[in-house]
């Protein structure tokens, strides 16, 4: 290790946590996009976890509020993007998104459909889908907002079917409309409006979105560097890897970009190298104790790759599914402590794993456990949580070992 770089330690880096992605009750926001900003990004292929890792960090959680930003002022923007994510980033930071990872993305998503639509269904050309997408989009705009289903009764061609993977177990039909319309969504064409009833709803009607060809984006360089920075300043000090993971760049693109941010090396604990920028070497004191339930997918849970200094490895089984995807967790200062579910009743059921770094720890909303610090703190946002879902009930479309079991 060289001792010539600053050295940031974990404790360092947990505090940071705390207080840049508005866990801690003393930083929380008064609105969502304050939320978007402060984490870069909501994940938001569950409809369910925009809303819940909002206002987790929210002074006065509010789902009408995340409405709002998303639909009624469109100050939030969902796009395809790190990692072929969805994700809901602050309209200001939509153009660098889409120039550093969604045009990318895009462009890939329009080339496999363009092959599975002319090996898949008869009569499919280019010539046809651009007549297509013409018609559809001409429909829309029509109408202001409408289904996939609405559409297809204006424009037939998209009830045209495939088969998928024929002659497997998972064999499937599905119409052309759906992966179309994903392809628009992907080039900004169109956009999701309001979901059919309420929030945790994955039934939603389209609007007419703004075509990436159309932003005033910066370079994909020059984005790369600005998307590097934004994301060092709520993430760091992480390493690269952790970087190249979150947004799913090549590693010299990662490392072009880094350098052009003027991110300067860093030692970590356990001899790991990693990277900062330079105006974040001093000390950050640690914000008063803290616990958050965060939601499946969370931005903060599946912020890095390497997660050593936040999860305990030994609970990974437990917490995420077998893709790689986390479900809800329990958080006590910086690191993940357990994790939570809800139940049909409504009630918000927890366990900890770790009582603050000492041994395994059972634990449910209404049983705070043997006194611990960690736990009675856990009830409280237990508490916080049931009283503004109401009579919502919300089961993730991640559903991991422990979330089933807690909900059972």
């Amino acid at each position: 290790m060289s001792h010539s770089r600053p050295r940031i330690d974990t404790a360092a880096r947990r505090a940071r946590l705390g207080l840049r992605h508005l866990l801690a009750p003393a930083y929380r926001a008064d609105r969502t996009e304050e939320v978007a900003d402060a984490v870069v990004g909501l994940h938001a292929t569950d409809p369910a976890t925009v809303h819940l890792a909002a206002c987790a960090r929210l002074a006065a959680p509010d789902p009408a509020d995340v409405e709002r930003a998303l639909y009624d002022e469109g100050s939030l923007v969902r796009l395809l993007c790190m990692r072929r994510t969805l994700f809901a980033v602050g309209a200001a930071l939509a153009p660098v998104v889409a120039s550093s990872t969604a045009q990318t993305i895009a462009a890939r998503e329009r080339a496999g459909m363009v092959k599975w639509l002319i090996e898949g269904a008869p009569g499919w050309d280019e010539r046809r889908l651009a007549e297509v997408e013409a018609r559809t989009l001409a429909a829309l705009s029509a109408h202001g907002e409408a289904t996939a289903a609405e559409l297809a009764a204006e424009v037939p061609d998209l009830r045209d079917t495939i088969v998928n993977s024929p002659g497997k177990p998972y064999q499937a039909t599905v119409a052309v409309s759906s992966r179309i319309l994903r392809v628009l969504a992907a080039e900004g064409r169109i956009r999701r409006g309001r979901p059919r009833g309420g929030w945790t709803s994955s039934s939603y009607r389209w609007r007419p979105g703004t075509a990436f060809a159309e932003l005033p984006a910066p370079s994909a360089p020059e984005a790369r560097a600005a998307l590097a920075g934004r994301w060092l300043a709520s993430y760091g000090p992480a390493t690269v890897a952790d970087l190249k993971w979150w947004t799913g760049w090549t590693l010299t693109a990662t490392r072009q970009a880094l350098a052009a941010a003027g991110a300067v090396e860093v030692d970590l604990d356990d001899g790991i190298s990693g990277v900062a920028l330079p105006g974040d070497l001093a000390p950050v004191a640690a914000p008063d104790p803290w616990a958050a339930l965060l939601p499946a997918l969370d931005p903060t849970a599946m912020g890095w790759k390497n997660r050593d200094w936040y999860l305990d490895p030994a609970h990974v089984p437990q917490l995420f599914d077998r893709n790689g995807n986390i479900g809800p967790t329990v958080w006590w200062n910086g690191r993940i402590i357990g994790g939570w579910a809800q139940r049909a009743d409504g009630e918000i059921v927890w366990r900890l794993l770790t009582a603050g770094g000492g041994a395994a720890l059972p634990g449910r909303s209404r049983e705070p456990g043997e006194g611990s610090e960690a736990a009675a703190a856990v009830t409280a946002e237990a508490a916080r949580m049931a009283a503004w879902l109401g009579n919502v009930r919300v089961t993730p479309r991640i559903r991991t070992p422990l979330e089933r079991e807690l909900s059972a």
